[in-house]
C-alpha cells in the first residue's frame, strides 16, 4: 500500500474548506475536491503523513476504505466485513471504532461501533485464528465509520489525536478557539510571516502562536505523534525523513508577532503556551488594555477573536469591549487591515469600522462572522492573496 495513489478525505471546521484545500494541492494533493466540513484528494502513504504533518486547518485525515448503503445491522456488518482486515490489522494490535454522522437505523452510535467491532473480529478470526482486543483511549488500529442517511463509509483513521491538538496548550478553558480554525483565520488573512502580526485579546496565545509557527516555517504537528505511525504495514522511513526535512525548514521569524490580554492570567498563559509550542522567541507577550494599545507599524496585520457574549453569557456587557476595540484600531492601526471573527455579528456594529470583506466560519456548532476592516485606507497586509472559492458575503453590512 506505501507505493499506491490512494483516495484520502481531510475534514476541518466548515467555512475552511477552500482554505484546506489549498494546502493540500501545495502539499502535492492531486483530484483536490472540497465538500462540506471536508476535503477529498488523492496521494499516497507519504502524502498522508505529510497531511497530518503540515496541515493547519485540518482536523484529521482519513484513508476510506468501504462505502456504501448500511440501513440496518446487517448491512453495515457486511460493508465492514468485506474490507481486508487482515491486511490493516497486526496480531497482538488492539483496535477501537470511532463513529461520526448519524443514520435512522443507528442512533445510538455506540450500537454501529458494536457492529463494525464485531465484523472486524470475526473476519480475523475466520481467516488468520485470532482476534484482536478493543482498546478505546490507546489503539494502535483507529477505524472511523462515517453514518449516512443514503451511505455510510469505514476508514482508518490516520491522525489519532484531532489535528488541532498541537500539544501546546492544556485542553478545555472558557470559550477556546481550536488551533485549526485560528490557523485558519489566519491563511484567510493571507499571512505568511512576511508582516508584523498583533492580537491586542490574545486569551491564551492560540492565533499568536498558530502566526508564529507559520512564520517560523513550522510544521503544526512536528512535536506529536499520529495513529498511522503504529500501523504494522508502514514503512517507518517515511516519517523519519519527512520530520527531518521538516525540522531543516524551520527560520527565525522574520517580523515581529506581537500578544498582549488585559488578563494577568491570559497573558501567562500565552507565555507558557508559546514556550511548549517552541516558538516564544518569535511571540512578544504583554499585558495591555485596549486603550494602550501602541502604534503598529502600516501595512501591520491584526487578527483576534474578541469574547462573543453568546458562549458566554454577558453580551449584554460586551458593547464598552467592542466599542473600545473600534478606538484602539482607529488610534493605533492607521495603514493596517484588522481581521475580527465574531460569534455575535450585532456586536460588530460597535465597532463603528466599515467592513471590506466577511465570511460565514463555524467555530465548533457556532455560526460566526469573520470580518475584514481596512484602516485608514491600508491595502490587505499579509504576504499572498486569500484562497480563492471562499463562501464571502456582500461587502455591504446591512
Amino acid at each position: 500500500m506505501n507505493e499506491r495513489s490512494l483516495t484520502l478525505v481531510a475534514t476541518c471546521s466548515r467555512g475552511l474548506e477552500q482554505v484546506l484545500a489549498e494546502e493540500l494541492k501545495a502539499l502535492g494533493g492531486g483530484e483536490v475536491e472540497a465538500g462540506r466540513g471536508m476535503v477529498r484528494f488523492r496521494g499516497g502513504i507519504d502524502l498522508l503523513l505529510r497531511a497530518n504533518l503540515e496541515l493547519r486547518t485540518a482536523i484529521r485525515v482519513l484513508l476510506p476504505l468501504a462505502g456504501g448503503p448500511a440501513g440496518d445491522r446487517q448491512a453495515l456488518y457486511a460493508l465492514a466485513a468485506g474490507v481486508a482486515w487482515e491486511e490493516l490489522v497486526g496480531r497482538g494490535q488492539t483496535i477501537a471504532v470511532d463513529v461520526a454522522g448519524r443514520a435512522a437505523a443507528f442512533r445510538d452510535g455506540r450500537f454501529a461501533a458494536l457492529v463494525v467491532k464485531d465484523a472486524i473480529v470475526d473476519r480475523l478470526r475466520a481467516r488468520l485464528g485470532w482476534r484482536p482486543d478493543v482498546n478505546r483511549s490507546d489503539a494502535d488500529v483507529r477505524v472511523h465509520l462515517h453514518l449516512g442517511v443514503d451511505e455510510s463509509s469505514i476508514g482508518l483513521d490516520s491522525s489519532g489525536e484531532p489535528l488541532s491538538h498541537r500539544g501546546y496548550r492544556p485542553r478545555g478553558g472558557p470559550a477556546p478557539l481550536s488551533e485549526s480554525l485560528a490557523a485558519g483565520l489566519l491563511l484567510l488573512a493571507g499571512y505568511t510571516g512576511e508582516a508584523p502580526l498583533c492580537d491586542p485579546m490574545c486569551g491564551t496565545g492560540t492565533i499568536a502562536i498558530e502566526g508564529a509557527l507559520l512564520a517560523t516555517r513550522t510544521a503544526p504537528g512536528l512535536r506529536r505523534s499520529f495513529a498511522m505511525e503504529r500501523w504494522g504495514w508502514l514503512d517507518q522511513r517515511i516519517g523519519h525523513r519527512l520530520r527531518q526535512e521538516l525540522w531543516d525548514r524551520r527560520r527565525p521569524a522574520p517580523l515581529p508577532i506581537l500578544a498582549s490580554d488585559a488578563d494577568e492570567a491570559a497573558v501567562r498563559a500565552t507565555q507558557r503556551n508559546a514556550r511548549e509550542a517552541g516558538v516564544a522567541p518569535a511571540v512578544k507577550v504583554s499585558r495591555r488594555r485596549l486603550r494602550d494599545m501602541p502604534d503598529l507599524p502600516s501595512g501591520s496585520l491584526v487578527v483576534t477573536n474578541p469574547p462573543y457574549g453568546v458562549r458566554l453569557g454577558e453580551q449584554g456587557t460586551l458593547d464598552e469591549v467592542y466599542l473600545e476595540l473600534g478606538q484602539a484600531l482607529r488610534r493605533a492601526a492607521g495603514g493596517c487591515s484588522a481581521w475580527i471573527l465574531a460569534g455575535a455579528p450585532v456586536l460588530l456594529a460597535r465597532l463603528r469600522l466599515r467592513p471590506a470583506h466577511r465570511f460565514v466560519l463555524y467555530n465548533g456548532p457556532l455560526e460566526c462572522r469573520y470580518v475584514r476592516y481596512d484602516l485608514h485606507g491600508g491595502s490587505p497586509p499579509g504576504g499572498r492573496p486569500r484562497p480563492g472559492g471562499l463562501a464571502e458575503e456582500e461587502n455591504s453590512w446591512g
